[in-house]
């Protein structure tokens, strides 16, 4: 047997605010948006592999959730890393757009990265080869 991710995902505070942010931001693209009782199962792609991994902006409606990202958030860990072709020119570019960011693009090793604020509760890294 091998596996293979199909799925992964984000806790957002809000689900609607982060898609907004994913698509319009970080330019994923909506792949399901089912309701689930109070929330949804809302998940995102990337634009050029619509058939790729899904992200599920999961609700942090779960105590354990909430705590789990202010933990990581504090500690400037981020929750998830995302590929692009070059960290310092989409830094500029979402930086220009209002993007917080709590690292600058940053070299370490064979990789760029830089870290933003998702505006849902977490940070993630872009990464870019060096």
């Amino acid at each position: 047997m091998r596996a293979r991710i199909n799925v992964t995902s984000v806790f957002v505070d809000d689900q609607a605010k982060a898609l907004a942010f994913y698509t319009e931001k970080l330019g994923f693209v909506l792949k399901n948006d089912v309701p689930v009782g109070q929330f949804r199962w809302l998940t995102v792609v990337g634009a050029d592999d619509p058939d790729g991994v899904e992200l599920l902006l999961e609700p942090d409606d779960h105590p354990a959730a909430k705590a789990y990202k202010r933990a990581l958030v504090q500690d400037g860990i981020p929750a998830a890393s995302f590929a692009v072709d070059d960290v310092a020119a989409a830094h500029r570019e979402l930086e220009a757009q209002g993007v917080t960011f709590t690292q600058p693009p940053t070299p370490m090793g064979p990789v760029v990265t830089a870290v933003l604020d998702d505006t849902c509760g977490n940070l993630i890294q872009l990464a870019s080869p060096a």
